[in-house]
C-alpha cells in the first residue's frame, strides 16, 4: 500500500508542476479565487518558507535521508497499520517529488498561492498531511487510557 499511495503522490506531483510550468512560465499570477487563491509559479530553492536558500545540495542529502528512514522503518517493522503506511506513503511520495525537482532543475517547483501563506505545491501538502496522520496517530496512542 506504501509504495501505491506514494507513487500516486509522485505522479499526481510530477503532473501538476509539468501543468505549471506549461501554462503559468510567462510570470504573474492566475487569479482562481481573487484575493484568496491564485497559481503562482515560483522556484525555491530554499526549504520551506524559502529558508536556507541555495543549500540544495543539503536538501537533495537530507531527502534522501527521509527516503531511506521511510524505507528501513517499514522494512524493519513490517506494520499493518493502514494509517501508518498510508502517513508514510504520502511523506514518501511528496518527499520524492521534491527531490526529483532539486535534482533536475535545482529547485523545487511552486505554484499553490493562498496569498497568506508560501506558494506550495502537491508535494508539499502531501508530506505535510503524512506528517499530521503521524501525529495524530502518536498523540491517540499517548491518549489513550491503559486497560
Amino acid at each position: 500500500m506504501i509504495f501505491v499511495v506514494a507513487f500516486l503522490v509522485f505522479v499526481l506531483d510530477r503532473i501538476t508542476k509539468v501543468l505549471a510550468l506549461i501554462f503559468l512560465s510567462g510570470g504573474g499570477s492566475v487569479k482562481v479565487l481573487p484575493g484568496i487563491f491564485h497559481l503562482t509559479l515560483v522556484f525555491n530553492n530554499g526549504a520551506a518558507f524559502g529558508l536556507l536558500k541555495g543549500r540544495n545540495d543539503f536538501f537533495i542529502l537530507i531527502s534522501i535521508l527521509i527516503v531511506c528512514a521511510i524505507l528501513f522503518y517499514i522494512w524493519k517493522y513490517r506494520t499493518r497499520d493502514t494509517a501508518l503506511l498510508f502517513a508514510a506513503g504520502l511523506i514518501l511520495g511528496g518527499a520524492a517529488g521534491n527531490l526529483f525537482d532539486r535534482i533536475r532543475f535545482a529547485n523545487v517547483i511552486d505554484f499553490l498561492d493562498f496569498r497568506v501563506w508560501p506558494v506550495f505545491n502537491v508535494a508539499d501538502s502531501c508530506v505535510t498531511a503524512g506528517i499530521l496522520l503521524l501525529a495524530w496517530k502518536a498523540l491517540g496512542k499517548k491518549c489513550t487510557p491503559s486497560s
